[in-house]
């Protein structure tokens, strides 16, 4: 793993209060934001749920913006279409929110890296990590996870 990438993950990850759009409130749905969702929550992640048509996700209040978030919020995992990425970054600025990662699945889950969002969060001083996925490293991983993120390094396919 690239040292920029490094250092962004592990200031990413110190946080603890960590908010993840794109949740589902639909069990048969969830996917990839409602599992980084519930992974963090159990190693001891502070998480908020957001979704714009949402006001419960299991079991948990749901935030329709990060800017409804009543708490400071350290970071923002991104999980939802890309089409959706730019208004997350833009509530992210106003709510001031300086770190976010935007997700990017390595199956039909698809991507949440928007070059215009990314262009957005350099251009407001906001970190963003664009690509892979939170459990691939550090507290919240899984072997899976891990594994993957060694075959991408391996391929050359982690972000900067």
């Amino acid at each position: 793993m690239a040292s920029q990438l490094k250092e962004k993950v592990n200031d990413f990850l110190s946080q603890q209060r960590i908010a993840v759009a794109g949740v589902s409130r639909s069990k048969e749905s969830a996917g990839a934001a409602n599992a980084i969702y519930r992974r963090l929550r159990e190693v001891g992640y502070q998480v908020y749920a957001i979704n714009p048509n949402a006001d419960e996700v299991e079991g948990d209040h749901c935030y329709h913006s990060v800017k409804d978030i009543p708490d400071k919020v350290d970071g923002v995992v991104i999980a939802t279409p890309e089409a959706a990425t730019d208004q997350v970054v833009h509530d992210c600025a106003d709510a001031g929110v300086s770190r976010v990662w935007m997700h990017n699945g390595i199956h039909s889950l698809g991507t949440s890296v928007s070059k215009s969002a990314v262009e957005f969060c350099q251009q407001h001083n906001i970190t963003v990590i664009a690509g892979a996925c939170p459990l691939m490293f550090g507290k919240p991983s899984d072997g899976f996870h891990r594994f993957m993120c060694s075959a991408l390094g391996f391929f050359g396919r982690l972000p900067n």
